[in-house]
Formats: structure tokens, C-alpha cells, sequence
């Protein structure tokens, strides 16, 4: 008996792999389909003043994200469309190609966050969330206490 090893990948066209080969039982993509979606990475950081929230947004704009805070709850949302189409030979061949890309990150914040002081700044690929700390909240700077 004789055993033929067949390699089977590769034999659709990537579009078509982007329509089948979903990875519904990955648990790294918690069971969502890649297709249309995409959740981009968050750095959190803190020191004594505040929290810094980083999410990595290359090729988009300010205008693509909404930011609203509702009973403590940060959320960072972001819907774009993109539509690109090219005529070549007269009109003859015609390529047509659209998109649509949204991801929706929720964060509960900690009390200790002023709400009224959050702002944001978008640069480079790069939305930048600055979360400061309340004023009684921030960590004390360190004092001697004389003994009487």
C-alpha cells in the first residue's frame, strides 16, 4: 500500500479563503468571523498622574473613531467604508472593490479617573487616550511626620 500525502492548500483563489477557511472553533478570534472585522491592539499604561490608552489605527483618521463615556464605560468604536474602482481598455474591463471595516472596544474605568479631564489625540496610526487621575486619588509624595 502505498500513502500519497496530497497538499490541498492553495487551490482557491485567496478571496474564496477569505470567505471559507473562518476560524469559527480558534478561540483566539473568540469565535467571530474575520471577515469584515477587526479589533486593533491596546496598550494601557499607568503612572501616578494618569492611564494612557494606545490603540494601533494605521491608515485611518481622526474622523473614523467615535469615543463616548457613559456611566463609567469607556467605549472606542470606528466604522470605515471604502469603495475603489478602475476602468481599463475603454471600459471594457472593470474592477470594482468596497470594504467595510468596524470594531466596537469597550473599558470600564476605574473611579479614580477624572472624566472630566479625558482627552484624545490621533497621530501616526496611533489614537491616543489620555485618562487622568483625580487629584485625590494620585499618589501622595512621601513626608516625614515629626513625633511630639
Amino acid at each position: 500500500m502505498n500513502l500519497i500525502k496530497r497538499n490541498t492548500d492553495n487551490w482557491l483563489p485567496s478571496i474564496f479563503d477569505d470567505m471559507f477557511k473562518t476560524d469559527w472553533m480558534d478561540n483566539g478570534n473568540n469565535g467571530m468571523s474575520r471577515i469584515g472585522t477587526s479589533v486593533p491592539a491596546v496598550n494601557i499604561a499607568e503612572n501616578d498622574e494618569s492611564f494612557t490608552l494606545e490603540v494601533a489605527a494605521p491608515g485611518m483618521s481622526k474622523k473614523d473613531f467615535n469615543l463616548e463615556l457613559d456611566n463609567g464605560v469607556l467605549t472606542i468604536s470606528s466604522e470605515v467604508k471604502k469603495e475603489d474602482e478602475k476602468k481599463e481598455n475603454g471600459g471594457r474591463f472593470t474592477r470594482r472593490e468596497f470594504s467595510y471595516t468596524s470594531f466596537k472596544r469597550a473599558f470600564s474605568l476605574p473611579e479614580t479617573v477624572d472624566p472630566e479631564k479625558i482627552s484624545a489625540k490621533y497621530n501616526e496610526g496611533v489614537l491616543k487616550i489620555e485618562l487622568p487621575k483625580r487629584e485625590d486619588a494620585k499618589v501622595q509624595a512621601k513626608r516625614m511626620i515629626d513625633i511630639k
